[in-house]
């Protein structure tokens, strides 16, 4: 996709559905690099350091966000849209080279060929498993209603007097404090009651960006932005562990699957909820009643699954290690 975006660029498209079907496709594709690459790790490290690998990767995706698009753009601006895809495309080379030279990876314990047969074994697993659906609805919540990103070119002229210089802090404000606690997250690993850490870290997140659409000062809203980038990295940390110790290695991929449509859906519908809360009252009540809708959220979600709150990692892993050869799919994995 990168090679047939560098085309376009050099022969300039007469319309531009080539360069959408080529951004669809590459999106398809993430679909399918995701859930493998994410159902990978819990073969890679033992369970019990799971949290502590989720933050690297978290530290090398975060790293990517902030400094691909500057690259990206200073690229561009000094050599053109045609040097940039090609410098894409070159690098996308060298990491198909090193992923062709890694030996197979099957599941441990078996598993089924990818077809509806296999979506429907995942979603009758998840039935019996009220902890791992708790870690996709708590994510669908904070980002439907608490992630507001939409209205960040808005915000920047509006609340901050600024333009597409400020927009682009804000943007980058997120990742750069997801990045941040990444990199501070050594205490990860001592981490027990994780289903709890999630729901504050939620709580948070649900908190700073509510108290985001009411300050004016550029400085205060990008360290509130960084405050919730660091717990919305915390919450996909502990989910993410969370749901490979309660998956079966043959059920990963599918549950994984099911994680990145949370992944990457709910922040799309979070778009269309502000937007539309922007429209018909304001992009200060957008933000603000998007925050708090956040919070009581995940007061209701953990009210309603106490069990989650209760989940003890320690315990979680004990049983799943002593359980991941004979462990049937969709028996408890607590």
């Amino acid at each position: 996709m990168s090679a047939g975006l560098f085309v376009l660029a050099l022969v300039g498209p007469r319309t531009v559905w080539p360069l959408f079907t080529l951004v669809a496709v590459q999106s398809a594709l993430v679909s399918v690099d995701q859930p493998a690459r994410r159902s990978m790790m819990p073969s890679l490290v033992p369970l019990r350091a799971l949290p502590a690998a989720t933050a690297l990767q978290q530290i090398g995706w975060n790293i990517a966000l902030t400094t691909g698009p500057l690259l990206a753009g200073v690229t561009i601006t000094v050599s053109g849209y045609p040097v940039a895809y090609g410098i894409d495309a070159v690098t996308f080379g060298a990491a198909l080279y090193a992923l062709a030279r890694l030996p197979p990876m099957p599941p441990t314990d078996g598993g089924t060929r990818a077809g509806v047969a296999s979506v429907v074994d995942g979603l009758r697993f998840l039935r019996g498993q009220p902890i791992v659906v708790m870690t996709f609805a708590i994510d669908i919540i904070a980002m439907v209603f608490g992630m507001p990103r939409a209205l960040f070119p808005e915000l920047a002229g509006t609340q901050f007097g600024g333009g597409a210089r400020t927009a682009g802090l804000l943007y980058s404000a997120v990742a750069a404090g997801a990045l941040a606690g990444a990199v501070a997250g050594g205490w990860f690993g001592r981490v027990r009651r994780q289903g709890l850490a999630v729901v504050i870290a939620v709580i948070i997140w649900g908190v700073t960006i509510a108290m985001f659409g009411l300050v004016h000062n550029l400085i205060a809203g990008v360290l509130l932005l960084a405050i919730a980038g660091a717990a919305d990295m915390i919450s996909a940390v502990f989910r993410n562990a969370i749901l490979n110790v309660a998956t079966p290695d043959a059920m990963r991929g599918r549950l994984q699957g099911v994680f990145i449509v949370v992944v990457a859906g709910g922040p799309r519908l979070g778009d269309l909820e502000a937007g539309t809360a922007a429209t018909v009252f304001s992009p200060t009540f957008s933000v603000v009643s998007g925050g708090l809708a956040c919070v009581a959220g995940a007061v209701l979600l953990a009210a309603a699954v106490p069990s989650f709150s209760r989940y003890d990692s320690q315990a979680a892993i004990t049983a799943a290690e002593s359980r991941e050869v004979t462990r049937e799919p969709g028996e408890d994995p607590l």
